[in-house]
């Protein structure tokens, strides 16, 4: 059987459909997949060892030209490769009437997705073929690993989804750039002004984190990002500020972490993806929903929802504790 997946943003909500193809491989052996991704992710669905093919979409990019000469041979190209083949089944798991109208109606093969009560955007459903009711006050995770099972027809594994990537980044293919010292990873970046921990914040927390020797290490992606990145290492030899990497590069430094902290970001469910112990910092933000999903992955509130309020001692107590026992092999 052959199924082309639509789901193609954000980070989270691509990283967060994994699962779902580990139970469809596991229930129906020899399925493999295609996936219809956003470009700037195109990366992920390639580490899972039942996606076939990954067909880059631009949407995000397209919009802003979308009657250029360029865009318009780009979507054209885009249209022919995805009518390629046809599908024994066709999965939108975005839920989004741009995902459904733009990319899931011009596929070939039968359409399913979720109905009118159970999507992001009830009128996307008038694009499938057939619809299916998920209850939404659950995990993202298990939502989608639900849709999946009732699309392709089998009863959802018992347990906790597997991501099945974590192998991908095994030590002997990690760079050995990032080999050595043991270090910390701290995910300082994120997209919303809500979502972010006052740099002050940070800084104390690595101040209690130097008498552990960990190295601590700063991803960045944009040059606000590094900015904060070089202020928050300012006169703390044990922190450093990463060159800028490819998402694949931040997944080889995340894979041999001991220990994450960070906020909310597409970053943390990579992290939990990996399977490293990971402690997210929330504001507004219902981590029941769409937070950290998978083992060791620990989630701190802040009081009144403002990250602000939430001291870097908790933190310091949480991540203590944390990489104790990953020191002695006892997490559960």
């Amino acid at each position: 059987m052959r199924v082309l997946i639509v789901k193609t943003s954000s980070m989270g909500d691509v990283l967060h459909t994994l699962p779902a193809l580990t139970d469809a491989v596991r229930m129906l052996p020899g399925i493999q997949f295609d996936w219809v991704v956003e470009e700037n992710f195109a990366q992920i669905p390639s580490w899972h060892p039942t996606v076939d093919r990954v067909i880059p979409v631009a949407l995000r990019r397209w919009r802003k030209k979308w009657f250029s000469a360029a865009i318009r041979q780009e979507r054209h190209d885009f249209k022919r490769l995805l009518r390629q083949r046809h599908y024994d089944r066709i999965i939108d798991a975005q839920g989004l009437i741009k995902s459904a109208a733009l990319v899931t109606r011009i596929a070939r093969g039968e359409k399913h997705g979720l109905d009118c009560k159970s999507a992001r955007e009830a009128l996307a459903c008038w694009f499938y073929d057939v619809r299916h009711a998920v209850p939404v006050r659950q995990h993202a995770v298990e939502r989608i690993r639900q849709l999946f099972a009732a699309s392709l027809g089998y009863d959802v594994p018992p347990g906790r989804g597997d991501y099945a990537i974590a192998g991908y980044f095994s030590e002997r293919q990690r760079n050995d750039t990032h080999a050595g010292a043991p270090y910390v990873v701290f995910l300082h970046a994120t997209t919303r002004d809500e979502k972010h921990w006052p740099e002050s914040r940070w800084r104390e927390l690595i101040t209690l984190l130097l008498p552990s020797g960990l190295g601590i290490k700063l991803p960045w992606g944009t040059p606000e990002e590094y900015q904060r990145a070089l202020r928050l290492s300012d006169n703390y030899p044990l922190v450093e500020v990463l060159p800028r990497l490819t998402l694949a590069e931040v997944a080889q430094v995340l894979a041999g972490a001991k220990a994450v902290v960070s906020v909310d970001t597409g970053l943390s469910h990579l992290a939990a993806a990996l399977d490293r112990p990971n402690i997210t910092v929330y504001g507004p933000t219902d981590p029941g929903l769409i937070g950290g999903y998978g083992n060791h992955q620990h989630a701190l509130q802040s009081d009144h929802n403002q990250l602000k309020n939430l001291p870097a001692t908790r933190v310091y107590a949480e991540l203590a504790a944390l990489l104790s026992l990953e020191a002695s092999g006892q997490n559960t």
